[in-house]
């Protein structure tokens, strides 16, 4: 009842109101008269347990989640230095993947491994193009060449030792002039990279393969269709010339 009573003033006590306390050394106070505010330090110590009871702002939200730090808000300094160094170092991975797929490409004698490093090389060019916010030309990537173009050359490298009855080998010829070449050209795109000035990164293009998609499968239906007929037909081709004779 005296918490009630110093949340709400004027609630009764319970005893007459001309009621004295009759313990020892004990003096009551004046009573409050109905409706008036409890005093100033009681008020204070209610406050600090129940808070000032007042509305939130409603802006107050937003101000405390966009905030940097706030719950839910934008990433501050370190996060965005966390990403820009993790997106630093799986491109550098990918990066030296692609490099070395590409010189396992040129260099390997085996015509089936070299088809494998090449393999290797475009799902390596896919994830870069992945890195750069380019979903779509990741899937083209994997689609059309890591997977189209790579199954196709297998399957010439197979039916054609098949036919030969021996395994195909390759030789690299003129690997220096092509050493010196490669070097050239990477002093000349380093080059040309420290003489342009440094530009402001451009905000992220919105992703368009939702509408590829709707234009292929609405006003391009029909040339979608008909060079899928094309394909199939290339395919039964093949398949009949590599029939063996009877």
């Amino acid at each position: 009842m005296r918490v009630l009573r110093a949340l709400r003033a004027g609630l009764p006590d319970g005893r007459h109101r001309d009621a004295q306390d009759l313990r020892p050394g004990h003096r009551r106070p004046a009573r409050a008269a109905a409706g008036q505010r409890p005093p100033a330090r009681a008020r204070a110590a209610l406050r600090a347990v129940l808070g000032h009871r007042h509305p939130a702002p409603r802006d107050a939200g937003a101000a405390a989640a966009g905030a940097p730090g706030g719950a839910g808000g934008g990433e501050g300094p370190g996060q965005g230095a966390r990403r820009v160094t993790a997106e630093a170092v799986a491109f550098w991975a990918v990066a030296g993947v692609l490099v070395a797929a590409s010189l396992g490409v040129v260099l390997t004698p085996n015509l089936f491994h070299a088809v494998l490093y090449l393999a290797a090389a475009l799902v390596a060019t896919g994830v870069v193009f992945l890195l750069l916010a380019a979903p779509f030309l990741f899937g083209v990537q994997l689609l059309l060449y890591a997977g189209g173009v790579v199954t196709i050359l297998v399957f010439a490298i197979m039916l054609t030792e098949r036919l030969a009855g021996e395994r195909i080998t390759q030789t690299s010829r003129w690997i220096a002039n092509g050493a010196v070449l490669a070097a050239a050209m990477l002093v000349g795109v380093l080059g040309f990279l420290g003489r342009a000035p440094q530009a402001p990164p451009a905000p992220a293009a919105p992703d368009r393969t939702v509408d590829v998609a709707r234009a292929l499968t609405g006003p391009f239906a029909l040339p979608l269709e008909l060079l899928g007929a094309l394909l199939v037909a290339a395919l039964m081709g093949a398949a009949y010339f590599a029939r063996p004779e009877d």
